[in-house]
């Protein structure tokens, strides 16, 4: 008798997540929004400040830097590459890119340059993915990988 009670309650569950699955609000945005993550993110950069590019990072993502060899999947491990990065003073300025835009989440992905205090640059491979949080877009996975090749080889 109480495995039949089981089975409707069961069902019910099912079909009470399946019906919140399908009413998920998708937050409105655009090509130009998911372009200017990227210019917060390196306006962020020119503060100086490890903490306030960390912030447009969700709690939970993960950072593949250029100049680490090391994953950060933990804030303290994302502050810590930035604390190290940040002292070189670079700024970035994107030359590609595709944006591919979802129900709450981003891609943006292509290929960005790198100048760095002392004159230096460094072309690099580049993919942001985004989420919404409810309130606001944060970065959900960041990967970054100098070109494997000169450019104009």
């Amino acid at each position: 008798m109480k495995r039949r009670s089981i089975i409707p309650a069961l069902i019910a569950t099912l079909v009470a997540v399946e019906a919140n699955a399908r009413t998920e609000t998708c937050q409105a945005t655009s090509e130009r929004e998911i372009a200017s993550l990227f210019d917060g993110w390196n306006a962020a950069l020119s503060t100086g400040k490890p903490d306030v590019v960390v912030a447009r990072y969700a709690p939970q993502s993960i950072l593949l830097p250029t100049v680490s060899n090391v994953p950060r999947l933990a804030p303290e491990a994302r502050r810590d590459y930035f604390e190290m990065f940040l002292k070189s003073k670079p700024q970035g300025k994107i030359d590609s890119r595709l944006i591919q835009i979802g129900c709450n989440s981003a891609i943006d992905a292509g290929i960005y340059t790198f100048t760095f205090g002392d004159g230096r640059k460094v072309q690099a491979r580049f993919t942001y993915t985004y989420g919404w949080d409810g309130k606001q877009w944060l970065i959900t996975s960041h990967h970054s990988s100098a070109m494997p090749e000169a450019a104009g080889k």
